[in-house]
């Protein structure tokens, strides 16, 4: 039998492509287009942004300029500007540049955190006490979100034990992060094993489990979003036009496509705040400016339906 209607009937999309996605690319955008791709973002009525990332830029010169999206992010009234940061140092940059979120991501497969991160999932934990330390001595208000990744499996280890992630996400709230979320790092979940998760998840939780981020790498995460939806999430990730990755896990690419999942959602009745059409035109905008990478998502090749005449909403009339 179909489940029945979720009560709620909002949803926050975070927009991650700033970060995840330009990452996980060769092509340097510049800063100036960058804040192009911020200021269309707001104007369609994106009010989360993942703007960059707090590391060396030798490591990653995508996201030298975080700092200065950032500074430009924090002018517009009402946008939460988020950013990720690996470690301590990144912490100290975030707290001095103002951001609003800061991500630390903890892998829950121990060979992908040493790769990615060169700590131990439980080294990463330990970080997090020393980063809501400095938080809390600096008077700042940033909020810290411990970012449990490879939640569903790796491709450097293989399988991840439920059991391992639910300890350390409760690990890290413990060690003074304000809210967690769980990722599909290498895009292996399904339907069912989200359900699952999420659920015992949330059970343990509650609501400080506050995000959701899924790849679309083997065509599932539209599916997935559906599936965290019906366990009570109603915050997720999404990279504009599909980009992103882990540089770090192989095959890890293609987050779920944010034009996508706001179009299912607002054809679901779930209000995003989002206008497709507008996502739709900078996505336009963002692809001239990724020339020769590899993009993703459908509804730029299908079109909104009935955007002829007499259209007047994404919501379905059924």
């Amino acid at each position: 039998m179909p489940r029945a209607p979720r009560p709620v009937a909002a949803a926050l999309v975070r927009e991650v492509g700033l970060r995840d996605g330009l990452q996980s690319i060769a092509t340097i955008v510049s800063t100036a287009r960058k804040i192009e791709w911020v200021d269309a973002a707001y104007a369609a009525g994106q009010r989360e942004i993942e703007v960059g990332s707090f590391v060396p830029a030798r490591l990653l010169p995508q996201l030298a300029d975080t700092a200065e999206v950032l500074a430009h992010a924090k002018t517009l009234p009402g946008l939460v500007a988020s950013v990720l940061v690996p470690n301590y140092k990144g912490a100290e940059r975030a707290l001095e540049c103002g951001a609003d979120l800061m991500v630390v991501p903890l892998s829950a497969s121990h060979a992908h955190s040493l790769a990615n991160l060169r700590k131990t999932p439980d080294e990463v934990v330990a970080e997090v006490a020393r980063i809501r330390a400095l938080r809390d001595a600096s008077g700042s208000r940033t909020l810290i979100e411990g970012g449990v990744g490879t939640a569903f499996g790796c491709t450097l280890q293989g399988e991840v034990a439920e059991s391992e992630v639910l300890r350390l996400m409760q690990a890290l709230l413990d060690a003074g992060a304000d809210r967690v979320s769980l990722a599909d790092t290498v895009g292996y979940a399904d339907p069912a094993s989200v359900a699952r998760l999420f659920g015992k998840a949330r059970a343990l939780v509650g609501d400080r489990l506050a995000c959701a981020h899924f790849h679309d790498t083997r065509g599932m995460g539209l599916a997935n979003v559906y599936a965290a939806w019906h366990t009570g999430i109603t915050r997720f990730d999404a990279c504009l036009a599909g980009i992103g990755g882990c540089p770090h896990a192989p095959g890890a690419s293609g987050n779920v496509t944010t034009e996508d999942l706001v179009f299912m959602l607002e054809r679901m009745g779930v209000a995003t705040g989002i206008d497709v059409a507008a996502l739709l035109a900078l996505r336009e905008r963002v692809a001239g400016w990724l020339a020769g990478e590899t993009l993703h998502g459908t509804l730029w090749q299908a079109g909104v339906p009935g955007t002829g005449a007499g259209a007047t909403s994404l919501a379905a009339t059924h």
